[in-house]
């Protein structure tokens, strides 16, 4: 089949969900039936670049999933002397359904009896179709480490007793809002690195747009969903304008906008002008359309800082927290000057440990000319984070005020 558009990798990677759930809907065993996706996934990545695609790669990855299922559960059959049940089964290859079992796979992986950093883990494995080695690779960890966290996972949806389904309707608000939430927390990771030498990691946050994607499409008239996928789009259009070169963090206020992606923007904002008449408002959508405000104002002096703080507001009232706090003191400071932010700050003891907090309160003691007093709010800040280009940069800014 030829694909002139789409690499084999990219196809593995889109099908690798639909895979899943196929094998998982028609024979459970949701733990290892990931594993043997998971190896039919490393085959195909072996044997396709050098036979081609073949003409139903959906079916070719179900067939050798399904197999290695087989051999899989035969040996744990023959292991606990239980191999006649398992021989009469029907291993015969299920048909291609049109149906995207994708989202219930995110459901799954998202299961509340998993901590966050499990159901991040699992998500990118799971849907994203990336390898363990990856996954660890992703989030600076050794690769048994991953290796354990994600085994755990999986014990305990088995353990769980779930059923291949989408969860009862009661139920599926809240979990979707714990798909959101890892999604967004994959995309954070990629945007702004926590840790490392990058000040991004452009396959986490592009990984989690792709799934973003993915879900608004199963989910098309939700509006948070579409209001997810407007903020990456209009958060991470702006990253090829964040780095100079050489890798050295370039503040928001100091970027060329040219750089900026155009057509990401704009899909963006439209995504965000749909989905804010529908229903009620939620918090990804406020924080979409503050995103929207910025990418469409064509400098940093233009910005329309009363709007955004007005937004900024109407977040805390819906989904207040200490990060949320924290931008809209910067967003105050900006719209009616430091003297007017920096008491906002005093409240936030909960991010006393984040670089965030102090970087905030060093750049409002710099405007505010008390230059001795920002400086040692930089040096604080880059002492708390574990990110080098923002330890450069923070470094830097003190520096300049020696």
């Amino acid at each position: 089949m030829a694909l002139p558009e789409v690499s084999a990798e990219d196809l593995l990677r889109t099908l690798a969900p639909q895979v899943l759930g196929a094998v998982v809907r028609r024979y459970g065993h949701f733990d290892t039936a990931e594993d043997a996706v998971q190896e039919a996934l490393l085959a195909a990545a072996v044997q396709w670049p050098a036979d081609g695609v073949p003409d139903a790669p959906l079916g070719w990855l179900i067939t050798v999933a399904s197999r290695r299922l087989t051999d899989l559960l035969r040996a744990d059959q023959a292991r606990h002397r239980r191999e006649e049940t398992v021989f009469r089964w029907s291993f015969d290859v299920p048909a291609v359904s049109d149906t995207d079992d994708s989202l219930i796979l995110l459901f799954m992986c998202c299961h509340p009896a998993l901590k966050p950093d499990a159901q991040v883990a699992l998500t990118l494995r799971a849907v994203g179709g990336l390898t363990t080695r990856e996954v660890a690779r992703a989030f600076l960890v050794p690769e048994d480490t991953m290796t354990r966290r994600i085994s755990r996972a999986k014990q305990r949806i088995k353990a769980s007793g779930i059923p291949f389904g989408l969860p009862p309707e009661a139920e599926r608000q809240e979990r979707l809002a714990a798909v959101l939430h890892v999604l967004y927390l994959i995309f954070n990771e990629g945007y702004t690195s926590t840790s490392g030498p990058s000040l991004h990691r452009a396959d986490l946050s592009t990984e989690a747009i792709r799934l973003a994607r993915m879900v608004h499409r199963l989910l098309p008239d939700d509006s948070e969903v579409a209001g997810l996928l407007a903020l990456m789009l209009l958060t991470d259009a702006r990253r090829p304008a964040r780095a100079t070169p050489d890798g050295a963090l370039v503040p928001m206020a100091d970027q060329d906008r040219s750089l900026w992606d155009a057509r990401m923007i704009e899909e963006g904002v439209t995504l965000i002008t749909q989905a804010l008449p529908r229903g009620a408002t939620g918090p990804y959508q406020l924080q979409a359309a503050i995103a929207a405000i910025h990418d469409e104002s064509p400098d940093a002096a233009s910005t329309d800082w009363p709007q955004i703080v007005a937004l900024y507001e109407l977040l805390m009232r819906i989904a207040p927290n200490p990060m949320v706090a924290l931008n809209h003191a910067v967003a105050v400071t900006m719209a009616s000057g430091p003297g007017a932010g920096l008491p906002l700050l005093d409240g936030l003891s909960a991010l006393k440990s984040d670089h965030r907090l102090h970087a905030v309160r060093g750049h409002l003691l710099e405007m505010s000319g008390d230059t001795a007093g920002a400086r040692e709010a930089y040096l604080l800040a880059a002492s708390l984070t574990s990110s080098l280009p923002q330890q450069r940069y923070l470094n830097t800014r003190a520096a300049g005020l020696s």
